[in-house]
């Protein structure tokens, strides 16, 4: 078993843990590795924010290399708190400007209710205070999130927000309309 798709068989080894294989994945690594001489602001002055999705290479997907963009990514590309926090950092202190939303064909959260939450609390005995943001219709979901972002008081660059669902078997992107 490899970590990575990209990763020749046989590269790393079979005993430990994956997080063990990683770490030696990341010496190899640091063996070639030489300081970029970049600071965090991104090149292209863009932010993604997308589902974590396993399935998703956005960097090869997008033509991206390292120093572009800020990269955001959790279940479903969900505009949470959270994510508003650090598209406010990455605006305000490290100067992004425009803002890309990518869900996908056949994600997870498409399966899931928010009787998750009520599930995890009947296992845990705590509910999780955050929300599932399960969806049904990911272009539906997609327009929320553009609206998420362009009503947020933190933001100061909401004139640039484009959303997209990337298509996992085809590999391509097909913008939505926030007005649909």
């Amino acid at each position: 078993m490899t970590t990575s798709a990209h990763q020749p068989a046989g590269t790393l080894s079979t005993g430990g843990t994956v997080t063990d294989r990683l770490v030696e994945a990341n010496k190899r690594y640091a063996t070639d590795f030489r300081d970029p001489g970049m600071d965090a602001r991104p090149v292209l002055r863009v932010a993604v924010v997308a589902c974590m999705d396993a399935r998703l290479d956005l960097h090869d997907a997008l033509g991206l290399a390292l120093g572009d963009c800020h990269t955001i990514r959790n279940a479903g590309g969900a505009v949470t708190d959270d994510v508003i926090r650090s598209l406010t950092i990455s605006q305000r202190a490290l100067g992004t400007r425009s803002v890309i939303l990518i869900h996908h064909t056949g994600c997870g959260l498409e399966s899931l209710t928010e009787d998750f939450r009520q599930e995890l609390e009947a296992e845990v005995g705590q509910r999780p205070s955050w929300a599932v943001e399960a969806f049904r219709d990911v272009d539906q979901d997609v327009r929320q999130s553009m609206q998420r972002v362009r009503t947020s008081p933190f933001l100061l660059h909401t004139d640039d927000v484009r959303g997209f669902v990337f298509d996992v078997k085809q590999g391509l992107l097909r913008e939505i309309d926030p007005a649909s």
